[in-house]
């Protein structure tokens, strides 16, 4: 399995993997529950570097030492080192002396969009997709760097967000994928549920928080009449279109490998990490078949109850199916179904409403 992949699961694992049974606690005041800053100080300072370089691509020492000391620079560092991939300083330099001037210009405007982006805003719409007492802490870090990924880092202790700064990504973009991670960060916020006795049912569990990815994209996207990307690309858009009209053969696909679990039919772990993140892609299963399902319940039951819900994603299973029946009893509306043998094995009973 990548290392890639396996930060992805982590990050999603971590947060679903903390959600407690449900209990009842009174709700946190609204202001407690966000804090949300940008620091986009290493970003800043790279471009001035890439900006103002002396003869020869040399690099101002000043303004070197300033942005090796930055907190985006350092957390940055650790990250990678965590993914057994440290960041040399003499790697960034020289990363940095490559870059030609004129991209200064069109990353700094970029920066400048995404600094407007109403982190309030974007807050409160992911709240609503989450329990009363979760609360979303994190630090967004917009970074020039050799990677053009994104990721969350420390997402259950110090969460931070980091976003490759790209100057195609509009403000619209990076806000949807900050309310994003921040739905994974708000349930990493609660305490961890005690896992099943049965070692292959807490495999399935785990392996069935990866629909969080799913959950998050209706979270970002504000409620299920929003598409998950409105403000992508067009071929983004036709992408996530054409996966979700496969669902279907996509939830059998993953009742197969849940089963197949339950049998013992990996003979190691990494076969089986192998055959789960295959249903990540570029916006695979985890995605689309989670968002469905998601979506399905709460326009059925409504969002309290897909709150619920997602708080024991295997139960989400048996809720859907319950949501898809009706579906099909009011409106005609065939969807797949979780078979009563998967629900059996591992536990899983709707959410009372």
């Amino acid at each position: 399995m990548t290392s890639l992949f396996a930060h992805r699961l982590s990050v999603v694992v971590a947060a679903f993997a903390a959600m407690a049974a449900r209990q009842e606690q009174p709700p946190a005041k609204a202001p407690s529950r966000v804090a949300l800053t940008i620091d986009a100080e290493e970003a800043e300072l790279a471009l001035a570097l890439i900006e103002r370089r002396g003869a020869e691509g040399s690099l101002d020492e000043s303004r070197w030492s300033r942005l090796a000391a930055t907190a985006g620079y350092r957390r940055l560092k650790a990250r990678e080192q965590s993914m057994g991939r440290p960041l040399e300083d003499a790697e960034f330099r020289k990363f940095l002396q490559q870059q030609g001037a004129a991209t200064v210009a069109p990353l700094a405007a970029t920066l400048a969009e995404w600094r407007k982006a109403d982190l309030a805003a974007i807050g409160a719409r992911v709240l609503a997709y989450l329990p009363d007492e979760a609360k979303i802490r994190a630090t967004v870090f917009p970074v020039v760097k050799p990677q053009s990924n994104s990721f969350v880092f420390e997402a259950a202790s110090d969460p931070a967000i980091f976003l490759f700064l790209d100057a195609t990504m509009t403000r619209a973009q990076f806000e949807n994928t900050v309310a994003h991670e921040l739905h994974h960060i708000g349930f990493s916020s609660l305490p961890p549920r005690p896992p099943a006795e049965d070692a292959a049912v807490q495999s399935v569990r785990q392996w069935a928080s990866a629909f969080g990815e799913g959950f998050a994209m209706l979270a970002a996207a504000g409620g299920p009449d929003v598409h998950p990307h409105a403000d992508s690309k067009r071929e983004d858009r036709e992408r996530w279109d054409r996966d979700v009209a496969r669902f279907d053969a996509d939830l059998a696909r993953v009742e197969r490998f849940f089963l197949d679990l339950l049998d013992g039919k990996f003979k190691t772990p990494d076969a089986a990490s192998k055959a789960g993140f295959e249903f990540f892609g570029v916006q695979g299963p985890w995605y689309t078949v989670g968002w469905k399902m998601a979506v399905t319940v709460e326009r059925r039951f409504g969002r309290p109850t897909l709150i619920r819900a997602m708080r024991e994603p295997e139960r989400l299973l048996a809720t859907f199916n319950d949501a898809a029946d009706e579906l099909e009893d009011d409106e005609g509306i065939k969807l797949a179904r979780w078979s009563p043998e998967l629900l059996k094995r591992i536990g899983a009973k709707a959410i009372e409403r």
